[in-house]
């Protein structure tokens, strides 16, 4: 039988499990370690992610079935800054992966046919919900990277002792 679910839903589903083991040796106070004030703790880009999760992709998700052609905003990350300071790593997590398994149940009640629905994007131009999804993956695993990056420069390069110094790492 061939698969009639829309694009990309496996590593969507995949992301909150992936970032859970990139955390699972991480204490509350390595998650809030900054590497630079101008640059993001885990628990920061956690609390982006769960904050995408729900203002950006779900709201786009629903106008992409609700309206013909809707028109997006491009959403920016730097304006929304101060939510994400001070924020609590578990917390953060837990409320990304609600909202991303609930986004995945609607998902997959979506026939293949819907990733074809258009909406404009004010800076893209005109996108198709696959391509919206393709966008969220993106998204997704450039902050993989990013916590990855973090994970590697505070938990376990200076564990590493002279071992770490041979790893190139921009957290």
């Amino acid at each position: 039988m061939e698969n009639d679910h829309l694009p990309c839903l496996d590593m969507l589903a995949a992301v909150p499990g992936i970032l859970r083991g990139l955390m699972c040796e991480l204490s509350d106070e390595e998650a809030r370690w900054k590497p630079a004030p101008d640059r993001f703790s885990v628990a920061e880009v956690l609390a982006h992610l769960s904050h995408s999760e729900g203002h950006v992709y779900r709201a786009r998700l629903d106008r992409f079935m609700a309206e013909d052609r809707p028109e997006f905003e491009p959403d920016d990350a730097q304006f929304h800054l101060d939510l994400y300071r001070n924020a609590d790593p578990e917390d953060e997590f837990d409320h990304f992966e609600e909202q991303r398994e609930t986004n995945i149940e609607l998902l997959l009640t979506l026939p293949s046919s819907a990733g074809e629905r258009l909406a404009l994007h004010r800076e893209a131009g005109e996108i198709t919900l696959a391509q919206q999804l393709h966008a969220w993956v993106l998204h997704d695993l450039g902050h993989v990277r990013q916590i990855a990056e973090l994970v590697r420069a505070r938990k376990y390069r200076a564990a590493a002792g002279p071992l770490g110094k041979e790893y190139q790492i921009k957290p």
